[in-house]
């Protein structure tokens, strides 16, 4: 698949709430990148990203809404703006917008890093 292909059906995916049929399109040895200084900023493989997804899931109690913007290929690159609204468990409501880089190899995202404002989460 082509760097668009990808991240045509990546941002479908995620429209959709398709989170599993999302993450199909990574590469077993992905790497994902959180912001400096947050929690797990960086994790290495697939089932690893795949179980910190997990846990960001069970955190949350109710999700008040979220959007996945339309993606920008450059190259082998592409980003995608999202938003969400979540409550969590906690009680801490909490809306993120981010960036999220994604960068693709042998048809297949090997690296995300997210980028967002952290002043509200230290």
């Amino acid at each position: 698949m082509s760097t668009q292909e990808i991240a045509d059906k990546l941002v479908a995916f995620c429209r959709e709430g398709k989170f599993n049929e999302a993450y199909s399109l990574y590469a077993q040895d992905a790497v994902s990148v959180e912001m400096p200084g947050m929690p797990n900023e960086v994790t290495q493989g697939l089932d690893n990203i795949l179980e910190g997804f997990k846990q960001w899931g069970e955190s949350i109690q109710e999700t008040h809404g979220g959007s996945v913007g339309d993606p920008v290929v450059v190259g082998n690159h592409f980003a995608v703006a999202m938003t969400s609204d979540v409550t969590f468990k906690d009680g801490n409501r909490m809306n993120m917008e981010e960036i999220c880089l994604y960068q693709v190899a042998d048809g297949k995202i090997k690296k995300v890093s997210y980028h967002y404002d952290t002043s509200a989460m230290c």
